[in-house]
């Protein structure tokens, strides 16, 4: 599975690299829908790339983007507030007397305080980090299709709920941002060699198993691992994608990445899927899926980029 990973998040990468034009209405139908809904996730990098527009619907955007930035300051000003009032009143509940509930209630609060105050000055942050370009499921990303004829970027959710599915899909098969090329004419068969995408990545994070240190039998931990290919390189993970439409004409485009079976260098370190980049000279040939030639899209996805992926713990 491929739980997280550092994309290009600047649609204008795209139009520079690939002469694509841009879903610019999608973006500005995103960033409305998640100043009515914080549930939907942006990437800060991807926000970030509307602070000098070009033209009316990227003003929108950043407009958008900057009433929202005071929404969301506003609630964490308002959270601060009550937890400090809440760590106030803990502390004088034990000068009168020490109780375990009002040690808790201190330890409690400084910690929310102390997550709050890193959160409002990492919103305030101007200058990009490389995880401000870094997705997880459920966040939106920019994905490169063909669309009647032409290449376009559209920003679109990672975890796919196809079309014709419920909305409750998303938790019903929560693993949906993943698409295994083993399931590709079963599960996916209705975006295998019809909706082709594919998304700029240039490190992917997994989540593995490592024995405990210093402890005895089969105890293990769970960490993160980050895997970049060396040489350093952008990936074009191929991506299958879906247009969903719900009875209330409310719509979501979402995405799913392609895994397969790791290199060598990949089970090593402990995991058992990995992502598909594909070749340059692949692009249209990918993003024009025929479906009933599935054995050439196969073929792309066997052509593939190699490189050795070298890890490390994410930080």
């Amino acid at each position: 599975m491929c739980y997280s990973a550092q994309i290009w998040a600047e649609h204008r990468k795209y139009v520079r690299a690939f002469g694509v034009e841009i879903d610019i209405k999608e973006y500005v139908k995103l960033f409305w829908q998640r100043n009515e809904n914080d549930r939907i996730k942006v990437p800060k990098a991807m926000e970030e790339s509307f602070t000098a527009p070009q033209g009316e619907d990227e003003a929108a955007i950043k407009s958008l983007t900057d009433a929202y930035k005071v929404q969301q300051a506003d609630k964490l000003a308002q959270e601060l507030f009550k937890q400090r009032k809440r760590l106030a009143d803990a502390q004088r509940s034990l000068t009168a007397k020490t109780t375990k509930a009002a040690t808790e209630a201190t330890r409690i609060a400084s910690t929310k305080i102390e997550w709050l105050l890193a959160k409002l000055a990492d919103s305030r942050r101007t200058e990009l980090k490389d995880s401000d370009s870094r997705i997880y499921p459920g966040y939106f990303a920019p994905v490169l299709i063909v669309e009647n004829g032409k290449r376009l970027v559209r920003p679109m959710r990672y975890q796919c709920r196809p079309a014709g599915k419920p909305a409750a899909y998303d938790t019903r098969y929560p693993g949906t941002y993943n698409a295994r090329r083993d399931s590709l004419e079963g599960f996916w068969k209705n975006q295998f060699g019809y909706t082709h995408g594919l998304m700029v990545v240039n490190a992917f994070f997994e989540h593995v198993s490592k024995p405990l240190k210093n402890a005895s039998g089969a105890q293990t931990e769970s960490v993160i691992l980050e895997f970049k290919p060396r040489p350093v390189q952008d990936m074009l993970v191929a991506c299958l994608w879906s247009h969903w439409t719900g009875d209330a004409g409310d719509d979501l485009y979402s995405f799913a990445a392609i895994t397969d079976e790791p290199p060598e260098e990949v089970a090593a370190a402990g995991h058992d899927r990995c992502i598909i980049p594909i070749k340059p000279e692949n692009i249209d040939a990918w993003l024009n899926p025929d479906p009933t030639n599935l054995a050439a899209l196969y073929a792309i996805l066997d052509d593939r980029e190699r490189p050795y992926y070298e890890h490390r713990l994410a930080a």
